[in-house]
């Protein structure tokens, strides 16, 4: 994976100045990549990052760039980094930003700003960025001094990467970029903390409630994920046969063809898995956090008990009341709490085998279903067979996210990526640039709807140019189709969500990538697997039939439990 760039001797004068300080402030936090912009007030910043071990990733829009960091950070637990020029360059940043706080991402937003000489008035390109992105990070800061850029730096990464990973933001006047510290400065050291065990007292109430329970379930989130916390799920859940389901940012912390596997819970209805919580009378939410899933689909009158374990307390909900809160590390707390329960519990499974062979038969319909355009189960189906255990595939928003979260079965955590907290389209394909830059031993691929798709093509230049190999998967139905899903539900009709496509292998090859076409059922799945094994940049434009969408929600809605 090569890359473009200049290097260079720079003169010893340069070298104390903002711009080289900030660098060396975030190669000391371990950052690799900055993908951005360069604009005029911040050509010194992009200059020193010239030999300095750190790659700029120049991309073909800023937006991208906050994508890209948001799920490198996803994927390493390190803050991405974004960075963009004042004005319209730093707004563009907003989405990603936003996308990271929700999706709870460590990621670090960089962006000039006008001169502190000019910013307290209206000026060209000057707006109050500060207050802009405040609303959408843990921290939003201007550097107003040289000699604050170490500590301003440490906070940035301390705090983005803390117990409730999120954004952060800090613009640098183009002034303060070129002035150097009144002395010598250096990066501060950086100080980790480490997770708690869990306390004693709270894990014995736990347990109470626990012990009480008859139909209690796990439900595992994003944080669960982002904790590392797989083996203990299953050593808990194999130790109680508790069954166990996950968020759609949970997916794969819990593997799928576990047989206490519930499967991924947050679809618009209720799905197979939300009969798994109706007769639960405990829930134990393990890294479960509010924006991920509304806590009313599992627990509609708020009459459920909630054990809830995670580094932080709980958001407050009607229909989340927690009965016992653990805040620790999550393994250790699930340990302790499996520890402190008597042998030979046990509990009613709450229809575990039948929800199972539920999401088994609908993966079976898509496997036998040779029909054209592809059912949306074919694709699901197909991709699934075509990926290893551990390759990672990005679903973006829209009616395949759906088909995709709530089928796919995923093995391993951080292996199928969704936008779940904020829901944004387009993040896909530049993620997929960001994962294989953070996992390149892993396979990547980018299932988009053609909608999702133009929102972000441009940086199919990006992924060439780089060098970044991976595959964009185009669900072609020329509709914003979970919309029309969504207007025929409520509204029995819908209106204004048909556009029409350029053709997209043409365009893909007007890119230097390879791009396909899907003419029949039995092509996607030999496509995939030649696509994924070329080491280059594939589009492949596969036609789908979502008159599937109406045809499920009907299904579900005329399912009936207990199971």
């Amino acid at each position: 994976m090569g890359t473009e760039g200049a290097t260079g001797s720079r003169d010893t004068a340069a070298v104390d100045d903002v711009a080289h300080l900030l660098v060396r402030c975030l190669r000391a936090e371990g950052v690799e990549y900055v993908f951005g912009i360069p604009g005029e007030e911040n050509i010194r910043f992009v200059d020193a990052l010239n030999g300095s071990g750190i790659r700029y990733v120049l991309v073909r829009h800023e937006q991208a760039a906050s994508f890209m960091a948001e799920i490198y950070g996803r994927l390493t637990g390190r803050a991405g980094v974004c960075s963009a020029t004042l004005g319209p360059g730093a707004i563009n940043l907003l989405l990603g930003t936003a996308d990271a706080m929700t999706n709870s991402a460590p990621l670090v937003a960089l962006a000039a700003q006008g001169s502190l000489r000019r910013i307290h008035k209206e000026s060209h390109q000057v707006v109050d960025l500060v207050s802009m992105f405040a609303p959408v990070t843990q921290w939003s800061a201007r550097i107003e001094c040289p000699d604050a850029v170490p500590e301003m730096t440490r906070k940035a990464f301390k705090t983005a990467q803390g117990e409730r990973p999120g954004a952060v933001f800090l613009a640098v006047p183009e002034d303060v970029e070129a002035e150097r510290p009144a002395g010598p400065l250096a990066p501060l050291q950086i100080d980790t903390v480490r997770a708690d065990a869990p306390s004693p007292s709270q894990i014995a109430r736990a347990a109470e409630v626990l012990a009480a329970a008859r139909h209690p379930v796990v439900l595992a989130g994003h944080g669960a994920a982002r904790a590392g916390a797989s083996a203990a799920l299953v050593r808990f859940a194999e130790r109680l046969d508790i069954p166990v389901a996950t968020t759609f940012h949970g997916k794969g912390v819990f593997p799928d063809d576990h047989p206490n596997a519930l499967g991924a819970v947050g679809f618009m209805r209720h799905d197979y898995g939300n009969f798994g919580f109706d007769a639960a009378d405990v829930l134990l939410c393990v890294g479960y956090e509010i924006q991920e899933f509304d806590p009313a689909k599992i627990n509609p009158n708020g009459d459920k008990r909630i054990v809830h374990i995670h580094r932080f307390p709980a958001e407050v909900d009607t229909h989340y009341p927690v009965t016992v809160g653990v805040e620790s590390d999550l393994s250790q707390a699930l340990d302790a709490l499996a520890a402190a329960l008597p042998e030979g519990l046990s509990y009613d499974s709450g229809g575990s085998e039948k929800i199972r062979t539920l999401l088994d038969e609908e993966l079976q319909y898509g496997r036998d279903n040779d029909a054209f355009p592809l059912v949306p189960q074919r694709v699901v189906t197909d991709v699934r067979t075509a990926l290893d255990r551990h390759d990672i595939v990005l679903a973006d928003t829209g009616a395949g996210k759906m088909w995709m979260s709530r089928l796919y079965p995923t093995y391993e955590p951080d292996t199928c990526l969704v936008s779940n907290g904020l829901s944004t389209m387009g993040f896909a394909l530049p993620g997929a640039i960001a994962a294989k830059l953070a996992r390149p031993d892993r396979r990547v691929l980018a299932m988009m709807g053609d909608g999702s798709f133009l929102m972000n093509s441009q940086e199919l230049e990006t992924a060439v140019r780089e060098r970044v190999p991976l595959v964009v998967l185009v669900l072609v139905d020329e509709e914003y189709g979970l919309i029309t899903w969504k207007m025929e539900l409520e509204l029995g009709r819908h209106s204004h969500t048909r556009f029409t496509n350029p053709d997209l292998v043409a365009y893909a090859e007007s890119f230097g990538a390879r791009g396909y076409v899907i003419e029949t059922a039995g092509q996607l799945l030999p496509t995939l697997r030649r696509a994924l094994d070329d080491n280059s940049v594939s589009v492949i434009a596969c036609p789908v039939d979502y008159s599937e969408n109406l045809r499920l929600t009907d299904r579900l809605g005329s399912l009936h439990g207990p199971f």
